[in-house]
């Protein structure tokens, strides 16, 4: 899937089918949790939360992204702020991830502010060109004493049981 589709109707199409895939293929070694993020009831970004063998080790991979005009406005970062809750306080991750690429300020700029540190860089295609991202790492013990206690969450267990397929 790719964000910079400039073809809306193909981007949304593949965007979909990408979904799609994911729910069909879950796992407990792999999932995908496919979040939309609703502003004033119209669907204005996603944040995803991934687990490749989670069960196994406890780490979780979140990707984000926020339609150009409500960036800006602190939004980005209460959606990951709810993933790395539902992560750390739902799921009771160990650890959770994160990339953005180097330019994406914003998004480097809200991995600082909650908490996570510098974990390297890698290589990612953007437009069809190879481009360098910085990797992000936060800890559940980093996290929790910046814990927010305004978060609620319904219906973690059952989405737990689902993804790890644990009775």
């Amino acid at each position: 899937m790719s964000l910079y589709e400039p073809d809306l109707d193909l981007r949304v199409q593949t965007w979909l089918q990408g979904i799609w895939r994911g729910r069909g293929g879950v796992t407990s070694d792999f999932w995908r949790l496919d979040l939309v993020v609703l502003i004033d009831g119209r669907p204005s970004g996603m944040q995803d939360i991934i687990g490749t063998s989670f069960d196994a080790y406890g780490t979780a991979v979140t990707f984000s992204w926020l339609s150009a005009e409500l960036r800006g406005r602190g939004l980005g970062r209460e959606m990951r702020d709810a993933a790395l809750h539902l992560c750390f306080e739902g799921f009771e991750a160990a650890e959770a991830s994160s990339g953005a690429f180097l330019d994406y300020v914003g998004s480097n700029r809200v991995s600082q502010a909650l908490g996570y540190e510098r974990n390297g860089t890698t290589w990612a295609t953007r437009r069809g060109h190879p481009e360098q991202m910085q990797r992000w790492r936060v800890t559940r013990e980093t996290w929790l004493p910046a814990r927010r206690s305004d978060v609620t969450m319904s219906g973690v267990d059952a989405c737990g049981q689902a993804l790890s397929q644990r009775p």
